[in-house]
């Protein structure tokens, strides 16, 4: 949640997310939190703003939830201007943002899926453009996939971006084993679209997962291997680890009737409940100046 509203020519700039943190500067380039500077820049801000920033989940851990923010401060700033972006521009901004202005070593899933959400395929094209392709599926069937999803906190953080350097650095000879997890998006596709067993999309994880970790060392730990392990001893699918690895959270995939024998497995973890999300970001309460 953020919200924004105008005030006299300087900036308080409020960020809280499982702790309290505040900034009250003079300009746009005092401000430390990256995000908000570069957001700032990009817009050109050049009146007083206080920005109060509310979030549930921890930073750094592979959720999006950086991105999240990016897109979110974005889209209050066009809000704050009397302007509604398309969700294409939205993303496309906050990518030219991360990438280009913070320079952070980051892939562009994030930002794409913060400002559309819903259940889609998302294809990016060299030049940089994307396309965005909504997977239509019953409720029933939607259900049935949630109901197989168990979120684990590893109760520790990473910065994305160092993680992934060591993996773009790994590109030139890793190129077969990204092509294979390429290869299982449309696999995925038509096991959660179509009338077979969900349990199959368990198994693709967990495959998905053992190519993932051999990308770079810093996609997995001894701690990671032993979370996972675990829950897999303990009746999961598959799963994998979320975001460019190295910490955060854990995706597990398993039918409903054995997730309280893995939760007694790792109790010692933090089980995040979670629901799909359709909307992506949006402006929740709008007051135009003046009223």
């Amino acid at each position: 949640y953020i919200s924004c509203r105008k005030l006299p020519p300087f900036f308080t700039y409020k960020h809280r997310i499982l702790y309290s943190k505040s900034e009250e500067v003079n300009g746009v380039d005092e401000i430390i939190h990256p995000a908000a500077r570069e957001v700032f820049r990009f817009m050109d801000v050049r009146e007083g703003l206080e920005i109060h920033h509310d979030g549930d989940l921890p930073a750094r851990s592979g959720v999006g939830s950086s991105s999240a923010f990016t897109v979110g401060l974005l889209y209050a700033l066009y809000a704050l201007r009397g302007e509604m972006v398309t969700k294409q521009r939205l993303a496309s901004e906050t990518i030219h943002i991360e990438q280009n202005m913070i320079k952070e070593n980051i892939g562009s899933q994030d930002q794409v899926s913060a400002a559309y959400g819903g259940f889609n395929k998302i294809s990016f094209e060299k030049n940089g453009s994307f396309a965005v392709t909504p997977i239509i599926l019953s409720k029933e069937r939607l259900q049935d996939l949630r109901n197989h999803i168990m979120l684990f906190f590893t109760g520790f953080s990473r910065v994305a971006s160092e993680i992934a350097v060591e993996q773009i650095k790994n590109i030139p000879k890793n190129k077969q084993k990204l092509k294979s997890i390429f290869q299982l998006v449309d696999e995925a596709i038509s096991i959660v679209g179509s009338g077979r067993d969900i349990s199959d999309f368990g198994k693709l994880l967990h495959e998905s997962w053992k190519i993932k970790r051999s990308l770079s060392g810093k996609i997995s730990n001894s701690r990671i291997d032993e979370i996972y392990g675990t829950a897999y001893r303990a009746g999961a699918l598959g799963g994998k680890i979320l975001g460019a690895g190295g910490g955060g959270f854990m995706l597990i995939f398993a039918r409903p009737k054995v997730q309280s024998y893995i939760n007694e497995k790792l109790k010692k973890l933090l089980l995040v409940p979670c629901e799909f999300e359709n909307l992506g970001s949006q402006i929740v309460i709008y007051h135009p100046e003046g009223l």
